[in-house]
């Protein structure tokens, strides 16, 4: 076994291997660029070595700076986790000629399943289900049209180099087909250097089901059941699950051993996994392999009881699989979050910045798990992917999965950036979702306009304004017992209470059964609210007993204002006692300014283009701005017609949400 390895990834992935590799008493060596110097993954490692500035290239893709470490340190071999090298045919290659393990497949192999074509023959000689198509490189837009009638439509235009989405276009018509393979191609020569565009099929009602398999160096295979991935937005997943809840037995028995066929074929050492598309008669096809650890493998551990990390390790050791494809069982059910930094109601945008709050909630061996690169008072950094954390629960059915996971969100608090943790509940409440009626167009089907506070209705709004009520008078009664008070004029709570949100006023009456224990009353609505005694007036997660059922709120004040959030959903309310609610009524509201002649950021990241001047009329859609942030480049256009009469920022500058960028007449 190994005495020492190196970790070339960042982030989560290198927190997670790190965990893992401390475990089996192997000592670890981490890699980092001068943005992450303080980074999680740094301080965990045993040993931590800078390899460059900022950006990617000059760092964590820096091969000949990673070789040079592990000469260095005297790593033995090399995780790569996931992006970055992990796919890197070339890296696994130069590794294995400078005498250092990688902790992967072959270099053979990465080739052989890297190129969408190449691989997509190779799964047809091993007898794994393709969709139909012209696997060939396609020379024009007329011969484009051809094939695509011949298969018939609709029809996927892809990129053989793409991934990530780029390069992939679907076509229903003639029209469509010309069009799309021609900025197909285009988008595939600037992103990857490589034009070639091949078509096939469009499955219809699609699903994104993946198959877990393993090889190691002595002929041995076991494929690890299947994850549903089929929630996505953008072409990035989102929620990941397994097993499927589309799947019989029959269906991923066949998909399993059409997989380890797969790897087979290509004498796969290592973890891989086979994705598939699923049509709406359980109809599966190859999409692509991909030759790494994925993100969200551990769904995969939770159901199987596994260290999937610990079997690269052995594997890549010269050990054999722990186990036959006999032994392995399915237990229970595993759903899993990507928690990203980045603004939901914003359209997605990052959201990069200083996390002055960062509590996950607290992990249970075989029920919860948190696999984060980051920690309160850390930086979520402009130069990277927007992930910051993985939020994984086990239960015993699907149900009881998705209700540990709610829980979870709930309890989840994350402060000083945005994340899409409301968008992540009301997935988690939306009845399509709750049935398991997914499939990979679910998101843009469901959200078509975006995502907006509107989207996440609580249930019960009215339970929570009598929550407040009752945090009002424990604070009030709390206030009562404050020392020194003149006799005779001790403060005594009133019991009745206003509390106004966006809604208009809610009148409720609150009676004290113990220093926990509340009574609320509103109208004919009567609710026994029971605090977690272990709670403290000013802590954010709040856990409560409405009757018999539990609840977890995260609760803060902003000025006068209480904040409540619950499943996605915000309440934003004042409460007062009646007698001063009557009075708060005749005061005055303060009309925010008009920030409408201005150009504001909306999001923090790095101002790399103005594109207009000071006294040019811009028209409505005209590019004004380019920012860039966790590695994408967002355009900001003209909403109206106008003239600029001031630029404020200039480019390189480092922008905050709101930040003026110009101005207009």
């Amino acid at each position: 076994m190994f005495k020492k390895i190196l970790i070339a990834n960042r982030g989560e992935i290198a927190c997670r291997v790190i965990k893992t590799a401390r475990k089996m008493g192997i000592a670890t060596v981490a890699v980092y660029s001068e943005a992450d110097r303080r980074a999680l993954h740094v301080q965990l490692a045993d040993e931590a070595v800078c390899i460059g500035p900022a950006p990617s290239k000059e760092s964590y893709l820096a091969m000949d700076k990673i070789i040079a470490v592990c000469k260095q340190t005297g790593a033995e071999a090399v995780h790569p986790g996931y992006g970055f090298l992990s796919e890197n045919e070339e890296f696994a290659r130069r590794l294995e000629e400078e005498g250092i393990v990688f902790i992967g497949p072959k270099h053979a192999a990465i080739a052989a399943m890297g190129d969408k074509i190449a691989s997509k023959k190779l799964a047809m000689q091993a007898g794994v289900n393709t969709i139909p198509g012209y696997n060939d490189p396609i020379e024009s837009a007329d011969e484009a049209v051809r094939i695509a009638r011949d298969i018939g439509y609709p029809v996927m235009i892809k990129a053989s180099a793409g991934g990530g989405g780029k390069g992939l276009r679907v076509a229903y018509d003639d029209a469509q087909c010309r069009e799309g393979f021609e900025s197909c191609r285009n988008e595939a020569r600037n992103a990857f250097g490589d034009d070639r565009v091949f078509i096939e099929k469009f499955v219809e009602e699609p699903r994104h089901i993946e198959i877990q398999v393993f090889g190691d160096a002595y002929g041995n295979y076991v494929y690890l059941f299947e994850r549903e991935c089929s929630v996505q937005r953008r072409h990035q997943k989102v929620v990941e699950e397994a097993p499927s809840p589309f799947i019989d037995p029959d269906t991923r028995r066949a998909m399993g051993e059409q997989a380890v066929a797969l790897a087979r074929a290509v004498q796969y050492q290592s973890a891989g996994t086979v994705e598939f598309v699923v049509g709406k008669d359980k109809s599966f096809y190859f999409l692509e392999m991909n030759t790494r650890l994925q993100v969200e493998h551990p769904v995969t551990e939770m159901i199987t009881g596994l260290d999937l990390v610990e079997w690269m390790i052995r594997i890549a050791a010269g050990e054999k699989l722990p186990l036959s494809q006999s032994e392995l069982r399915i237990d229970g059910w595993a759903m899993e979050c990507r928690i990203n930094a980045e603004d939901p109601f914003r359209g997605f945008l990052p959201s990069t910045g200083r996390l002055v709050k960062f509590r996950p909630p607290a992990e249970v061996p075989g029920q919860l798990r948190v696999d984060t690169g980051v920690y309160e008072g850390g930086e979520i950094s402009m130069y990277y992917d927007s992930m910051i954390a993985k939020l994984i629960v086990h239960g015993r059915d699907r149900l009881e999965a998705i209700e540990r996971m709610q829980e979870a969100l709930d309890a989840f608090v994350i402060r000083g950036i945005h994340s899409n943790i409301p968008f992540q509940a009301a997935l988690m409440q939306h009845p399509r979702f709750r049935e398991g009626r997914l499939t990979t167009g679910f998101i843009a089907e469901e959200f078509p306009e975006g995502f907006t506070p509107e989207m996440v209705p609580h249930e019960d709004p009215l339970m929570l304004r009598l929550i407040l009520a009752a945090v009002e008078h424990k604070l009030r009664l709390r206030n009562a017992r404050l020392s020194g008070q003149m006799n005779g004029h001790r403060y005594t709570p009133s019991p009745n209470y206003q509390v106004i949100d966006a809604q208009g006023a809610t009148a409720a009456t609150v009676e004290e059964l113990s220093d926990t224990r509340f009574v609320v009353r509103s109208g004919d609505r009567v609710l026994q609210i029971d605090f977690d005694p272990r709670w403290r007036l000013g802590e954010i997660v709040l856990q409560v007993r409405i009757g018999d059922a539990p609840m977890t709120v995260q609760l803060e004040r902003e000025g006068i204002l209480y904040v409540l959030r619950h499943h996605g959903a915000e309440l934003r309310a004042r409460v007062l006692p009646a007698h001063i609610a009557a009075l708060w009524s005749l005061m005055p509201v303060k009309t925010p300014p008009d920030m409408s002649k201005f150009l504001l950021s909306p999001m923090p990241g790095l101002l790399r283009e103005i594109a207009v001047a000071e006294g040019q009329e811009v028209k409505a859609g005209e590019k004004l701005a380019v920012i860039e942030a966790m590695k994408m480049e967002n355009i900001l256009r003209a909403e109206q017609d106008g003239k600029v009469k001031k630029i404020v920022a200039k480019p390189g500058a480092s922008l905050a949400v709101d930040e003026v960028i110009l101005e207009f007449e």
